[in-house]
């Protein structure tokens, strides 16, 4: 029995990768990767590498055993039809009987263009019929703290979420929960609403970012049309930008803003603050 991550080199996957070091003996875990220099560090550490692309789907023949445990972190090539390459992973799961099959979906309460492709993937996982659990990942603290030089550079946070609040998380504390299903018993056809303790305003973040580097930046509530407008002339292409657009629609409807507590209930501990993800932010 393994337990078989996909997209293990990407931004979560790495950190499930390590979470799972700490939890089981790296021979038992399988990381399964488009290019193997990437993967390099985890198999010195004897952790097994498998070589699969969603957009393959010979690729994926035989790489998972009868009692697997298996994590498919959806991918992320919005233009390539991302249910016909998840349901590439669940076939082959399905056929080798795994024991379950974890998914990083989205939230439930989301009803933004971006949920749509997760829908499609939780419908044809309840089609498949093999154990499932749904990993319904909120917004990370990184989708904001990674792009601050924008931020900094005008001293305006500019987003088109109105008063809306994001109840978001760090990357780890979403790889984290993957690793108590995957090393834990008893989460079979269960679904996870996996949100930070604690909503904030961009307004609030606004004042966290000033109060952290001492300037004065405010927050520029934008139309979603201006934001997207925005995106686009930061070279975003136009599909992406209408897909980030429509979230921070979403935001101000609240929909980003529930804390259900199962993030933390399934870590055994708090979620990170937005504003130590700032921190760590600035000093990288």
């Amino acid at each position: 029995m393994s337990i078989v991550v996909t997209g293990a080199t990407g931004q979560l996957g790495k950190f499930v990768i390590e979470g799972l070091l700490e939890k089981v003996p790296a021979d038992q875990i399988t990381a399964v990767v488009r290019d193997t220099e990437k993967a390099a560090g985890f198999a010195a550490r004897g952790v097994k590498i498998a070589v699969a692309d969603y957009n393959a789907p010979e690729t994926f023949d035989g790489l998972f055993s009868a009692g697997d445990k298996v994590l498919l972190i959806s991918g992320n090539e919005f233009d390539k039809g991302r249910v016909q390459q998840h349901k590439v992973v669940l076939d082959a799961a399905k056929e080798a009987g795994v024991a379950l099959f974890a998914y990083t979906s989205a939230l439930g309460s989301l009803t933004a263009a971006l949920a749509d492709d997760h829908k499609g993937t939780e419908a044809a996982i309840h089609e498949s019929g093999v154990p499932y659990v749904l990993l319904r990942n909120g917004w990370y603290n990184e989708n904001y703290t990674e792009q601050l030089a924008p931020v900094l550079q005008y001293n305006a946070v500019t987003q088109a979420a109105g008063e809306g609040r994001v109840a978001s998380a760090a990357r780890a504390d979403y790889a984290a929960a993957a690793v108590a299903v995957l090393t834990g018993e008893g989460h079979e056809n269960k679904t996870y609403e996996l949100s930070g303790d604690t909503a904030w305003s961009f307004a609030e973040y606004a004042a966290e970012l000033s109060k952290q580097t001492g300037k004065e930046i405010v927050y520029n509530a934008v139309s979603v049309e201006a934001f997207q407008g925005i995106l686009t002339g930061a070279g975003l292409p136009e599909p992406f930008a209408a897909i980030l657009a429509g979230v921070d629609a979403s935001v101000e409807k609240g929909e980003l803003a529930g804390t259900s507590g199962d993030l933390s209930r399934l870590t055994g501990r708090p979620t990170t603050p937005i504003a130590d993800s700032i921190a760590a932010a600035l000093k990288a």
